[in-house]
């Protein structure tokens, strides 16, 4: 009867016993609650709260004024633009890095990553200095007979457009390289033995494998310029007013936290919005292929 009831008693504490695998993620869980979780719970109560008490004030405010709608939607086209621009500009660069950059491919990495080891503010800076009436730019444009007088380029759309395409542009040519360095060459050469010029090989074997990569390079490029504060600050000097400027505005400024809180929840639900639409977009071909 010992026996029997020792096992029992082994056998109840087995079941009651927390398994390995969950301490082991208990860490990873309780600070996703704690950073994550817990800032997003009470930002959306902030955001609910009004002068009138618990409602969606702040957020009917926010989808039917006309202002605020046109500052998200200058958000959303500001993101797409430096989204294509960094395609246009990533793609050949990525090409060329896995195809034709041999054995200098380390060393042009390298120039790649090392701006993301520098503080965005410091190359920010940089662009101002370079941008300025009295910059770099100006000063060779008008050297070479170009230009009678500065361009006005700082503090203007087009500044902050650099600005954030230069931050951007090698989150989008590391994800398309990465995709590139695993087409198999043989299905490019078997195009090609088919009859396939070099162009036609590109457009219709290479780019539809390389596809991945630009869908991911776009979210990851796309959800940083949703995003962007400090470019748009610094080099825009609020020319561009999009979201995350507000948020800045109205709780720093106007000392409105509740209106903001809403704002930052807006422009959560953006992102993972067009995260979502664009995964769905890509899932069945991936599937069909």
């Amino acid at each position: 009867m010992s026996v029997l009831a020792e096992t029992i008693s082994i056998q109840r504490r087995r079941g009651l016993s927390i398994p390995p695998q969950v301490w082991g993620i208990a860490p990873a869980v309780l600070f996703l609650m704690l950073f994550f979780i817990a800032p997003l719970v009470d930002n959306t109560l902030n955001s609910l709260q009004t002068d009138a008490g618990w409602s969606v004030g702040n957020y009917a405010r926010l989808l039917t004024d006309g202002y605020y709608l046109s500052v998200i939607g200058r958000t959303l086209w500001v993101s797409l633009l430096a989204t294509l621009i960094c395609v246009v500009i990533g793609y050949p660069v990525a090409y060329h890095l896995v195809r034709h950059s041999g054995r200098l491919s380390t060393f042009l990495i390298f120039l790649l990553v090392a701006p993301l080891m520098t503080s965005i503010i410091m190359r920010t800076y940089g662009w101002q200095v370079l941008l300025a009436r009295g910059g770099m730019v100006n000063t060779i444009l008008m050297g070479a007979g170009l230009l009678d007088k500065p361009l006005r380029i700082i503090n203007s759309p087009v500044s902050v457009m650099i600005g954030i395409v230069h931050i951007l542009v090698p989150y989008m040519v590391i994800s398309i390289a990465a995709v590139l360095q695993g087409v198999d060459r043989r299905l490019e050469e078997a195009a090609g033995i088919l009859g396939a010029g070099p162009h036609r090989v590109f457009l219709n074997v290479t780019l539809p494998l390389s596809l991945p990569g630009i869908v991911t390079g776009s979210i990851i490029v796309f959800m940083m310029a949703n995003g962007s504060f400090l470019t748009m600050l610094l080099l825009g000097n609020n020319s561009v007013v999009t979201l995350p400027v507000l948020i800045y505005q109205q709780f720093t400024l106007v000392g409105n936290a509740k209106l903001s809180a809403a704002m930052g929840n807006i422009l959560l639900v953006l992102a993972l919005t067009c995260l979502y639409l664009q995964l769905r977009l890509v899932r069945p071909k991936r599937g069909r292929a």
